[in-house]
């Protein structure tokens, strides 16, 4: 590979000849190289295509999801993961909470995106943690339709989708190793990507809307164990975290 294009690989900006695996003279006719990237199209079969991804990892997480894309949100953020814990974030810049060096609960930053009217859905695997729960029963505002949380047994996805125009998908819980304001010697390694990519976009969140509503409950082997199927209907505010998820202790993963 050249030094241009190293250049243009690790910017993220490759060539179709060079996404698609083909070898093709520089000075090929036109028609040849065109000719060339049909036959691989005609060969990709499985439904695979290309999209726009960037790489996140470790501390991008905290950075780029959480401070950037979560925090300013506007219409919609919806959460997909194993465990939920209290992240803590940097108090907003310009507030005396953080000229005080100050860090916020995550159910502080939700509270302000459900005052500009975001919708927030939490689809969770495990019990959240006790400082989760107890930190947000404290909150009167996070309560349905605007702040939903949804528990079953087999989710194990993380993503997580803004304004159905960023999606997270990767190793990293709702957790403050995972997605926190943690050192850098305290941190969980993750890896995972983001894109704007709207078909990527769509499917994850069908996926995800499908499991909310309790699609898949209805052939789940685990059912007989689930300690709220989704397919029933449900009393009382979810968002107040039922009386299973208060006294339930949480599950490792």
């Amino acid at each position: 590979m050249g030094e241009h294009e190293e250049e243009r690989f690790h910017s993220g900006i490759v060539s179709p000849m060079h996404r698609l695996g083909q070898v093709v003279p520089a000075r090929a006719p036109a028609s040849a190289r065109l000719e060339c990237v049909a036959k691989k199209l005609r060969m990709d079969t499985d439904g695979s295509r290309q999209a726009r991804v960037g790489l996140v990892q470790d501390v991008q997480h905290y950075e780029q999801v959480m401070l950037h894309a979560l925090s300013e949100a506007r219409v919609s953020v919806w959460i997909g993961t194993a465990n939920v814990k209290d992240i803590h974030l940097e108090a907003p810049i310009g507030t005396r909470a953080r000229a005080r060096g100050q860090y916020l609960s995550i159910t502080e930053r939700f509270t302000e995106l459900v005052r500009r009217n975001v919708e927030i859905r939490i689809l969770h695997g495990g019990i959240p943690s006790r400082p989760f729960r107890e930190s947000l029963a404290k909150s009167r505002e996070l309560v349905p339709p605007r702040f939903e949380m949804r528990h079953c047994p087999r989710v194990h996805l993380k993503m997580i989708a803004v304004d159905g125009a960023y999606l997270y998908l990767g190793s990293a819980n709702f957790t403050g190793a995972g997605l926190g304001a943690k050192g850098d010697g305290r941190r969980n390694f993750e890896l995972g990507i983001s894109t704007d990519d709207d078909v990527l976009l769509d499917a994850a969140q069908a996926r995800f809307e499908r499991i909310w509503r309790g699609a898949e409950c209805g052939n789940c082997r685990l059912r007989a164990e689930c300690p709220g199927p989704l397919d029933q209907p449900r009393a009382g505010p979810v968002a107040r975290v039922s009386r299973v998820l208060r006294t339930a202790k949480p599950r490792a993963k």
